[in-house]
């Protein structure tokens, strides 16, 4: 049975406890996330807290590095190939489509810079994108290349308009401000017919939303782990499709873009028959063995699942805002509805209303005038009625 957001409704499966017990999503996975016991956490679209088993993942690397050094490389080698097929899994790609990056920045810029890019090439780009993917299409002007801005909320007909003719379209899964999901199968089908370069910012939606890049049409996508993939900071994925890859030459070169990486003595700079051409140099090892765990963690509990418990969250705190009279930056719809709720108090500061939050151990972002709430599957439905309740009358 389908939810109202078109996601299985089976984000509370019958698990029994003690006495025959059901045990909900959050209930089975609490141990997994011991910030539980410290706050209620409601920031995972800024950073978001380390699960568990990517803690532990990292504290085992560091104490054998400290032991050992690298006798145990052969780990690491695993721990890479382990990461670049979680991250495959995770969105319907092959492994040798993954290359490790350390952040969603560099994973754009790789595409934005390494693509060869002719005078009057036009890239469609938006107007309400995190800086990260807004600059690197910004910077290209000074290349001959024409931007076409949009705005995210414009119809399907506008962005097709634009994309006629257009070499490369960029746009976020999932808004940082707003919240706001956009239809990227629509829009991928959209670049597909027009011959357009498809390419995804997924930070925002990478790890509690399903995305498959077959069934989008993306042709690159970059996401970091440190928001809702609940992994380290400096560690982040980028995928390029496999008919994309001679279009894209590697923004940096070093040793290990070449398909001799491993003979030292080699000078042929061939590029390895994957995505790790884009790979330059040493990965953050101890990023990767925590980021590893961590998708192994969501891929474990399901991505349906997970989507279809944040959801129910964001609507209860959708509503609730509402009752209580806040505004809403976008009214959450059931095509459109993410991680994210963006609200602000008719007079008061959002920055004071943070702040007070925090000395009740509430975490949330002030953002831009308004403040910007976002949980994650663990959180209950409780610490949303608690938060609520905390917020100061409209």
């Amino acid at each position: 049975m389908l939810g109202k957001m078109g996601f299985e409704n089976v984000a509370e499966p019958p698990v029994s406890g003690a006495a025959g017990q059901q045990l909900t999503l959050h209930q089975r996975y609490k141990d997994q996330f011991p910030v539980t016991e410290h706050l209620i956490y409601l920031n995972h679209a800024a950073v978001a807290p380390l699960c568990r088993r990517a803690s532990e993942a990292m504290k085992r690397l560091a104490d054998d590095a400290c032991a050992y050094g690298s006798l145990h490389y052969a780990d690491w080698l695993a721990a890479y190939d382990g990461l670049r097929d979680s991250a495959a899994r995770l969105i319907g790609a092959h492994p040798a489509e993954i290359a490790i990056v350390k952040n969603t920045s560099e994973g754009i810029a790789t595409v934005a810079g390494g693509l060869g890019w002719r005078n009057g090439d036009r890239v469609v780009a938006f107007r309400e994108e995190f800086p990260a993917n807004y600059y690197p299409w910004l910077r290209l002007e000074a290349r001959g290349v024409q931007l076409t801005w949009l705005s995210i909320y414009d119809d399907l007909e506008t962005i097709e308009r634009a994309v006629k003719g257009a070499r490369l379209l960029a746009i976020s899964f999932v808004n940082y401000l707003s919240g706001y999901r956009v239809d990227l199968k629509s829009i991928g089908e959209i670049c597909r017919r027009h011959e357009c370069f498809f390419f995804v910012d997924a930070i925002q939606g990478l790890g509690v939303l399903p995305l498959d890049v077959e069934e989008c049409r993306i042709d690159a996508l970059a996401a970091d782990g440190h928001k809702w993939m609940v992994g380290p900071e400096g560690n982040g994925i980028l995928y390029v499709r496999r008919a994309r890859w001679d279009e894209i030459e590697p923004v940096e070169f070093g040793w290990t873009n070449s398909a001799s990486f491993n003979d030292y003595s080699s000078r042929d700079m061939t590029l390895r028959d994957n995505a790790g051409r884009y790979e330059c140099g040493t990965l953050n090892t101890i990023g990767c063995f925590g980021q590893h765990a961590a998708l192994e963690l969501l891929l474990e509990i399901g991505i349906d699942q997970i989507a279809s418990a944040v959801l129910a969250l964001t609507d209860q705190i959708a509503q609730g805002l509402r009752q209580r009279g806040y505004e809403l930056m976008r009214a959450p719809t059931p095509e459109t509805a993410s991680g994210i709720v963006t609200f602000r108090h008719p007079r008061l500061d959002a920055g004071e209303i943070v702040a007070g939050l925090r000395q009740k151990h509430i975490t949330a972002a002030p953002r831009q005038g308004w403040i910007r709430v976002s949980p994650h599957f663990y959180i209950t439905p409780e610490s949303v009625d608690e938060f609520l309740h905390a917020l100061p009358k409209a």
